[in-house]
């Protein structure tokens, strides 16, 4: 039993088909599956159950994948911890960002982290925070930013910055005149939100939780691109993070972005990481580069 044959036995567990799982590990599929079965006869128990475009894992091989997974993480820090003794500002980064925040925040934050870690490589990834949590926790990554709160125990977590949201409204409601608006002006507008999974959804529901409002109930949208869609077509309104109000989402023909009163409301986005990384002064160094960026944005 060797390193190799777990990394062959956890690609399996993730992808659960063959070709994929040997494209992860850059072997052909009959090599990975003659290992597999190499380490079934080694241990003297099967651990995959072989059927007709379905793989499923034995009860013994789950457990073998929970403790193969461990033994690979461990694995992979003894590198690291070699690796960032050397140069702890080197190497990659596996970085997952929430999708209502990565496509919004790297534009700002992509140029001063190649000028403030120019010999680290960020691998970039874009995930649902309930996903982005699980893979972090499995070693799957070194960093998530996230909107918080979010239970993140057994996780360290840091501040970055505070977004405000504003309101997207059809360009011919009677709100889009306003200079700024209220909470209280929404009070039984239809609001339409993102699926389930969504951080922002939840976010969005609790600021608006003091007042009577309609939750379209027939729309569920995947992305802010298809709220905004749904916005300028008329079939309500919707809260956008500041970020995405000043991109082509919300600058978009048919919708209007109106600023909310003070107090605005905020989300607060953070980062998140295992306590037990081997990266922690890369992680420092990002969080140190993304907080001054987004001080130095000018406010709109």
């Amino acid at each position: 039993m060797n390193l190799r044959d777990l990394r062959y036995l956890v690609a399996l567990a993730d992808e659960r088909h063959f070709g994929k799982a040997a494209e992860r590990c850059f072997v052909s599929q009959p090599t990975l599956s003659a290992q597999i079965r190499k380490l079934e006869e080694y241990l003297g128990v099967p651990l995959v159950e072989r059927q007709p475009k379905r793989v499923k894992l034995t009860e013994t091989g789950e457990k073998v994948v929970e403790r193969a997974r461990r033994a690979l993480q461990e694995a992979d820090a003894i590198v690291e911890i070699a690796r960032t003794d050397r140069d702890p500002l080197s190497g990659a980064l596996k970085v997952a960002l929430i999708p209502t925040v990565g496509p919004y925040l790297l534009p700002h934050v992509v140029g001063p982290l190649r000028k403030a870690v120019p010999r680290l490589k960020m691998m970039l990834y874009e995930y649902q925070t309930a996903p982005l949590l699980e893979k972090l926790r499995g070693g799957a990554l070194d960093l998530g930013i996230i909107a918080l709160p979010m239970p993140t125990e057994g996780l360290e977590t840091a501040h970055l910055y505070d977004e405000p949201f504003t309101l997207a409204v059809p360009a011919s409601h009677p709100l889009a005149e306003r200079e700024r608006v209220k909470l209280e002006d929404l009070k039984d507008e239809t609001l339409l939100l993102l699926e389930d999974g969504h951080c922002l959804r939840d976010h969005a529901l609790s600021v608006c939780s003091r007042i009577r409002l309609n939750q379209e109930q027939d729309y569920r949208a995947t992305s802010l691109e298809t709220l905004r869609q749904m916005v300028a077509a008329g079939h309500g309104i919707t809260l956008l993070p500041e970020l995405a109000a000043a991109t082509p989402v919300g600058t978009a023909r048919g919708l209007k972005i109106k600023p909310f009163a003070k107090p605005a409301p905020v989300r607060t986005i953070g980062a998140v990481w295992r306590k037990s990384t081997t990266r922690g002064k890369a992680i420092e160094a990002v969080i140190a580069a993304i907080r001054t960026a987004m001080k130095e944005e000018p406010k709109r």
